[in-house]
């Protein structure tokens, strides 16, 4: 039904565009239904295959697929050896699961700002917050912008500390010509519908490092081991397996698998639609002074995974919920990225207060999310841009 712009007038929309938004074609149904039909449903031969072919896309040497990318920053904390009494770095604007990960492992998030142009973790405000409990960085990839991997890189080794990255938004995306999954100690990646690629549900860890990968394996699946160098009592009988930690259920199915490798055959032609459609973004909003769009770094070839649109305002006679509201009058439904983590009230118990983050949190004032995803048409991006600068034109000062 066509509703009435917030201010008046005709919306520039008969029908919703949503922020995000799966794309499944004919071959992503076979495979799925091939695997259905003739293939085991789970722990079979797809897992393997969509392991290989992470480790083609990404250029590392190992991968492990699990079953969200909340179980993969789980498991990539474990594997590090966080614990009680550590202090584990985290950038504020993210996904809860970033900081939960740590949390999961007794240790203590400890929140970064932001650099308030690209709205990645800055590496100067992880430098100040290093003490001698810090154990680790998990540096997330915000919406597919590479970290300043030098730089955070640096920092990790002259301290000793573990790297993990949250790619969760980044797959596709290259730092210096390196794809994102084959730089750090080890790297989380998501397969949520809304993601670039998609197994309805699902995640994976990347990493070089073979222990790191065989107790990321074994922590998947209930900390068990068919392999007898990993065991305390081996034996030869080859029904034989053996609890060597406690570990979780986290297996990704051969469905979801199934779909995720047709997927990733897809992705060059995904990112670079992605890539256009974040061209057009910056080209209509980049000289509009009411408005800020996010700096990319030049070392990072991005596939963009949200694109944030940020609201001057000193330029405008509005805040951020009279534009997202405008928005939505004009069938133009956009998201919020992220509330600052230690904002939430879980966190707030936890004793973290506002102030912490001065950029993340008034980065989280002035900015959302514009739809952006493979099967938008020139007239859908068209339509966001018209919305766009029809509510600027209206509440301009």
């Amino acid at each position: 039904m066509e509703q009435l712009a917030v201010f008046g007038g005709i919306p520039v929309r008969d029908t919703p565009i949503h922020y995000g938004k799966q794309y499944i074609d004919k071959d992503d149904v076979a495979a799925v239904a091939e695997t259905l039909e003739h293939g085991d449903l789970t722990c079979g031969p797809r897992i393997e295959e969509l392991e290989r072919k992470l480790c083609d896309v990404t250029g590392a040497k190992y991968a492990v697929a699990v079953c969200n990318g909340t179980a993969a920053l789980h498991l990539a904390a474990m594997a590090a050896g966080f614990g009680e009494g550590d202090e584990v770095i985290v950038s504020a604007i993210t996904f809860a699961a970033s900081a939960n990960c740590v949390l999961y492992c007794g240790a203590k998030p400890v929140f970064a700002d932001i650099n308030p142009q690209t709205y990645n973790i800055d590496p100067h405000a992880i430098e100040r917050l290093i003490t001698p409990h810090t154990r680790g960085i998990v540096a997330v990839d915000f919406t597919g912008q590479s970290i300043e991997h030098d730089a955070v890189e640096a920092i990790c080794k002259k301290h000793n500390l573990i790297l993990i990255e949250d790619a969760a938004h980044a797959i596709g995306t290259k730092y210096s010509g390196r794809p994102v999954g084959s730089m750090a100690d080890m790297t989380c990646f998501s397969f949520h519908p809304v993601k670039t690629v998609t197994a309805g549900e699902g995640g994976a860890i990347t990493t070089n490092d073979e222990q790191l990968y065989r107790r990321l394996v074994r922590l998947r699946t209930h900390g068990i081991t068919r392999r007898r160098e990993e065991m305390a009592h081996p034996t030869d009988a080859p029904w034989y397996n053996e609890e060597v930690e406690l570990g979780y259920n986290y297996r990704l199915t051969d469905i979801q698998a199934a779909l995720l490798i047709s997927q990733l055959g897809k992705l060059p032609a995904f990112s670079a639609r992605r890539k256009e459609i974040v061209a057009k973004y910056d080209k209509a909003f980049g000289e509009m002074p009411e408005l800020v769009v996010q700096k990319e770094i030049p070392e990072s070839d991005t596939t963009r995974h949200l694109y944030i649109l940020r609201i001057n305002p000193e330029r405008l006679k509005c805040d951020r919920r009279q534009f997202f509201d405008a928005l939505h009058g004009e069938n133009i439904y956009s998201q919020v990225h992220y509330l600052p983590v230690y904002w939430h009230s879980y966190y707030e118990k936890l004793g973290y207060t506002k102030g912490l983050c001065p950029n993340a949190e008034k980065y989280y004032e002035e900015v959302l999310s514009l739809p952006l995803y493979y099967s938008l048409t020139e007239e859908d991006v068209e339509s966001v841009i018209e919305a766009v600068k029809k509510i600027v034109a209206y509440y301009r000062k």
